[in-house]
């Protein structure tokens, strides 16, 4: 069976084909820009990379462009579109009503719509490549959403200590996200464990970054809240903040709508606030390297964020079997991962540098010695969204 996996985003359109009978990528692409002047990169394995610019109007355009192409005959990879057995979509927040991974029905859809106001950026989008996928392909389309993975929280976990009313009304919570993602290396870490129900922190590091603690198998906490907003510091967005600045900044005039606050938090702090000038993190460590007293400061900033978070959660679940580092940031940077794991030696956390060295493979670090497992484990959401589509459409035989 073949499942199109499909991440539609505000202005652009990333894909997988996978052969779900040995779960390997056929191919993967993203439409970049859509709705200005778009880019197309196609990549097949074994091939050299396709890549074009295009005008890509509207997402419908743009499936259209990635079924075309994957049924072309120098570019494709398939004989028809017949070929595809179902879509799986990733959807940002399903609130309370949707906790697991959902084939899609109006009733569905019009839950996603419900929860807009919790993921105005995301949710129209994912609700866009949903519906314009049914009009084109007659196959399953099934739902997986970034929260899901987080809704096994207790009450105490996710509450704010705000007036209870305000979560009556509004579902204000911790919802967490990055969840498919903090569920593939959590039960990843267990195989290699052979125990299922471990305890496990696990660290998605990337532009956006979360950390989680999952007792027993499932999501004890997370870093992450209502939004994506909350949490360590990331690439453009401020993490956790003392919430009085806000209003601090609107008397002194720095600020004065909620579109500008908004916009502050999520795309003018974190690491581009600080640094002034980047929210890469290879960029911020080669100009740490250099000396750019700035740059060393968010490398300190952060690492110093993830150790308390980290600590924080090993603590809360009464001490931890495994810690997980996974992501852009968290697989490629072995200084970060040094630094806390150094943080976490007085409970018996040691790691082989040597081995920490290694970028982007999985690969345990911790030493025979170390009480607690210590690996890298490169994410694979797609792969847990297709696996996640092929159970539901098995289940409707």
């Amino acid at each position: 069976m073949k499942i199109l996996v499909i991440n539609a985003g505000s202005s652009s359109l990333k894909f997988q084909l996978i052969d779900m009978e040995n779960e390997s990528v056929i191919a993967k692409g993203i439409c970049e820009e859509i709705g200005g002047k778009s880019g197309f990169k196609y990549k097949v394995p074994g091939r050299e990379d396709y890549k074009i610019s295009i005008s890509l109007p509207t997402h419908a355009e743009a499936l259209k462009l990635v079924l075309d192409t994957l049924v072309d005959e120098k570019l494709g990879v398939i004989s028809s579109a017949k070929e595809i057995s179902a879509v799986g979509h990733r959807v940002l927040h399903g609130g309370e009503k949707l906790s697991g991974s959902v084939l899609v029905t109006e009733e569905v859809k019009k839950t996603i719509e419900e929860c807009i106001d919790l993921g105005p950026l995301h949710n129209p989008a994912n609700l866009k490549g949903i519906i314009e996928c049914e009009k084109i392909m007659d196959v399953p389309q099934v739902a997986v959403f970034d929260t899901g993975f987080h809704q096994t929280m207790p009450d105490y976990a996710y509450m704010y200590a705000l007036p209870y009313e305000y979560y009556e009304k509004y579902k204000i919570r911790r919802y967490g996200f990055h969840g498919t993602s903090h569920r593939f290396v959590s039960a990843r870490a267990g195989e290699l464990l052979g125990n299922p129900e471990l305890n496990v922190v696990t660290c998605h590091l990337g532009n956006g970054a979360s950390v989680s603690a999952v007792k027993d198998g499932k999501c004890f906490d997370t870093s992450m809240g209502v939004t994506p907003l909350e949490g360590i510091m990331m690439g453009t967005r401020c993490g956790n903040i003392d919430s009085a600045i806000i209003p601090y900044l609107m008397k002194k005039g720095e600020v004065s709508t909620a579109d500008e606050i908004d916009k502050m938090m999520n795309k003018k702090s974190g690491m581009l606030g600080v640094s002034g000038v980047t929210s890469d993190n290879q960029e911020i460590c080669k100009m740490a390297a250099e000396g750019n007293e700035r740059c060393i400061l968010i490398k300190k900033m952060y690492c110093h964020q993830l150790t308390k978070l980290v600590g924080g959660y090993i603590a809360a679940m009464g001490g931890t079997d495994a810690l997980v580092f996974t992501g852009g940031i968290g697989e490629n940077t072995p200084e970060y991962r040094s630094y806390v794991c150094e943080k976490l030696a007085f409970l018996g956390v040691k790691i082989d540098e040597a081995k920490n060295a290694t970028r982007g493979e999985e690969i345990e670090i911790s030493t025979p010695e170390s009480t607690v497992r210590v690996y890298v484990i490169p994410t694979n959401e797609e792969l847990v969204i297709a696996r996640d589509t092929l159970e539901i459409v098995n289940s409707l035989k």
